[in-house]
Formats: structure tokens, C-alpha cells, sequence
């Protein structure tokens, strides 16, 4: 399953919430899906999501840290993890069980610890503070195929300046997604999104 490197960020979604929300997200063409386990029932919703898009999309955790909070996301039939730092015992379990593993780093410290623990791709957080730049001279030192992703200040306004230094993609979070939206809003949002990462991202 080929995907944009979008990853919808639905943090305080409730379960009712889940479907309706995640399948104007695929239809509009973003199929990487995470529900922060801070959002109330986390993990029903990612096991209805799971349930009802498992075939169009990946359904996946964010603010995940502890080794049990994994389990439970790969039991939902969650298949990522994004967690908020590199904690190596977070980021074995991940990949011990199949899942991908999208770490939070700010430093090449954070980078190559989570590296060296298996992480898929790295999450940079906040991206509005270390910025284009402090990525880009990031990425001079990291594995090349690594794929690298803006979080934390990363919208369609900015999508370009990201790809620039090197980025595979982004995390969308109160951009896409605010509790009391509509599924029309987060539709909206979305195709504006995938219009402009398909505009920008590297040929």
C-alpha cells in the first residue's frame, strides 16, 4: 500500500468520532492515521478506525510511552507507533511486534538513539522551532533513505520549505484536526493538504 507521507494527527477524537473522521481523511487521499493515546478511549478508536479502514489505510498511536501502551495498540490492530521521545524500550517493543516506529527527536543525540533502537523514520518536534535549517543540518549526518518528517509547525503554507532540506513528509495535527470538527471541515482540510504536499514533494 502506497502512501502520501501525511500522518493525520487526531488527538482528542472520541471512538464515535473515529470512522466518520478517518474515512473523509482516506478519501481525501491521507491514509496514515494517528490517534495520541491522550485522546479519550484511545484505543477503541483506533480498533474501530483499524476495524473499518484497515484495508485503505494505516491506523497508528501517538504519545505512546511504555512498552505497554505498544501491546495494546498492536492488539487494537493499531500499525505504527509515534511516540514522543526515544526511549529505546518503546521503540524494541515497536519493532519486536511488526509495527513501524516514528520516534520524536530534537537533537542527532535523540536521531541516532533512535536509530540505533530500530526507529522506521524520525519525527522532528517541534519543526517551528528547530526549523528548515536546523533540520537540514540534521539530515547531513543521517542515514539518506532515513525518512525524515516535519511535526509541530508544519502546514500546506510551509509543506516546500521542509521538502527543500530534505523531508519526507509531515504531521498534521490541530491543522487537521480539532475536537468539535466536522468530518466536512476535516475534509476540506485535508484535500488542501494533499494538494499542496503533491505540489511540492520532490519528482
Amino acid at each position: 500500500m502506497d502512501h502520501r507521507h501525511i500522518i493525520a494527527i487526531l488527538r482528542g477524537i472520541t471512538p464515535e468520532e473515529a470512522v466518520p473522521i478517518c474515512t473523509v481523511l482516506v478519501d481525501a487521499g491521507i491514509t496514515l492515521i494517528e490517534v495520541p493515546l491522550n485522546s479519550p478511549n484511545a484505543v477503541d478508536s483506533i480498533g474501530r478506525a483499524a476495524s473499518a479502514l484497515g484495508d485503505r489505510a494505516e491506523i497508528g498511536a501517538g504519545t505512546v510511552l511504555t512498552e505497554e501502551d505498544v501491546r495494546a495498540v498492536a492488539g487494537a490492530g493499531g500499525t505504527f507507533i509515534v511516540s514522543p521521545d526515544t526511549n529505546p524500550a518503546v521503540i524494541s517493543e515497536t519493532v519486536r511486534l511488526g509495527l513501524k516506529s516514528y520516534p520524536g527527536v530534537f537533537s542527532p543525540t535523540d536521531a541516532f538513539a533512535a536509530i540505533r533502537a530500530g526507529a522506521t523514520g524520525l519525527k522532528f518536534f517541534p519543526a517551528e522551532v528547530l526549523g528548515a535549517k536546523g533540520i537540514k543540518a540534521m539530515k547531513a549526518v543521517l542515514p539518506p533513505a532515513l525518512p525524515l518528517y516535519a511535526v509541530g509547525g508544519a502546514n500546506p503554507d510551509n509543506f516546500h520549505e521542509f521538502f527543500d532540506v530534505g523531508c519526507a513528509g509531515f504531521g498534521l495535527g490541530t491543522y487537521i484536526f480539532k475536537p468539535g470538527m466536522s468530518a466536512g471541515d476535516v475534509a476540506e482540510r485535508a484535500a488542501l493538504a494533499v494538494a499542496a504536499y503533491d505540489k511540492g514533494r520532490p519528482q
